[in-house]
C-alpha cells in the first residue's frame, strides 16, 4: 500500500468505528403496557407492563377477580404473549361454532400464535403454554420477573401486534352450560374448554421506558393461595375435570376481598 492509500485508509476505518458505536438500539427497546379487557363473561381485571432492553424483558402482570378455586385448591390460569396477526382481541362475533365461548383457536386470527409464555418461573417458551403448574394460581395474583425474549417476540413488539391473553373462565359467569364449559379443550382434549379459553386480553402499546424497580430480577410470583389441593398432575399440566359435563366447584372472590 502506497503512502497516499495508507493516508486514506486511516480515516475510513475511524469513520466505520464511529458508525458502529453510534448504531441505534433495537427498535423493540422500550416500555409496553396494556389494560386487559374482559372476554367470555369474565368479571376479572388486569394490567401488564413489559420493559424491554435487548433480549431482556421485565414483566409486571397484575390480575384480580378471576375464577378463584377449583376443588378447594387455587384455580390455575395460564397467560401468554401472542403475536404476528392482527394484534387485536376477539369479539363475540369470533365464536365460529356458536357454543357461547370464543375459544383460543377461534381467536387466533385476531391475536396470532403464542410467542412467549408468561410463567411464574422457569420456561417461558411456547412449549410451556399449558403447564398449569407454572401459571398464576387463584383469582388474584401477580407475576413480576425478568425473562429472555427471542427475535420473533422482539419483532412482534416492534410491529405493534403483541397481545397478552390470560386464560381460564369462571363457569359461574361464562354464560354457558356445564356441558359446554366442560367439553374438550381445543388446545388439549384432556382439559375443559372453559379452562383454556381466553378470559382477559390486551394489546401491548409502546410508551416511555418505566423506571427500573428495586430488587433483583426473576422475583417469581405472589399468590394469595398456594395450596394445590384437588389438582391432578398430568404431563406438565393439571386436569381440572374428570370428564366433560362434570360439576365445577369454582368460586370467585367475595367483593370485599377482591
Amino acid at each position: 500500500m502506497n503512502k497516499k492509500m495508507r493516508f486514506l485508509a486511516v480515516p475510513a476505518l475511524a469513520l466505520g468505528a464511529v458508525a458502529m458505536a453510534g448504531s441505534p438500539a433495537l427498535a423493540a427497546d422500550g416500555s409496553y403496557s396494556s389494560t386487559l379487557g374482559q372476554l367470555n363473561g369474565t368479571t376479572g381485571t388486569g394490567t401488564v407492563t413489559v420493559d424491554v432492553t435487548g433480549d431482556q424483558a421485565k414483566v409486571n402482570l397484575q390480575v384480580s377477580g378471576l375464577a378463584e378455586t377449583f376443588m378447594d385448591g387455587p384455580y390455575p390460569h395460564v397467560q401468554h404473549v401472542h403475536g404476528n396477526a392482527m394484534g387485536t382481541c376477539p369479539t363475540p362475533a369470533d365464536d365460529a361454532d356458536g357454543n357461547g365461548i370464543v375459544s383460543t383457536t377461534e381467536a387466533a386470527s385476531r391475536y396470532g400464535d403464542i410467542l412467549t409464555t408468561l410463567t411464574t418461573s422457569g420456561d417461558t417458551t411456547p412449549a410451556a403454554a399449558l403447564n398449569l403448574e407454572l401459571g398464576g394460581q387463584g383469582g388474584s395474583y401477580s407475576i413480576e420477573r425478568t425473562i429472555t425474549i427471542d427475535e420473533a417476540q422482539q419483532k412482534s413488539l416492534e410491529a405493534g401486534n403483541s397481545v397478552v391473553v390470560v386464560h381460564g373462565l369462571d363457569p359461574a359467569t361464562a354464560g354457558v352450560s356445564e356441558e359446554v364449559f366442560g367439553s374438550p379443550s381445543d388446545l388439549d382434549p384432556k382439559l375443559p374448554l372453559g379452562a383454556t379459553s381466553p378470559a382477559l386480553c390486551g394489546t401491548l402499546v409502546k410508551g416511555q421506558m418505566a423506571a427500573m424497580p428495586e430488587g433483583g430480577a426473576d422475583t417469581g410470583v405472589a399468590t394469595e393461595n398456594s395450596s394445590s389441593t384437588g389438582m391432578i398432575a398430568l404431563g406438565g399440566g393439571l386436569v381440572l375435570a374428570a370428564a366433560a359435563g362434570g360439576t365445577y366447584m369454582v368460586r370467585r372472590r367475595a367483593a370485599h376481598n377482591a
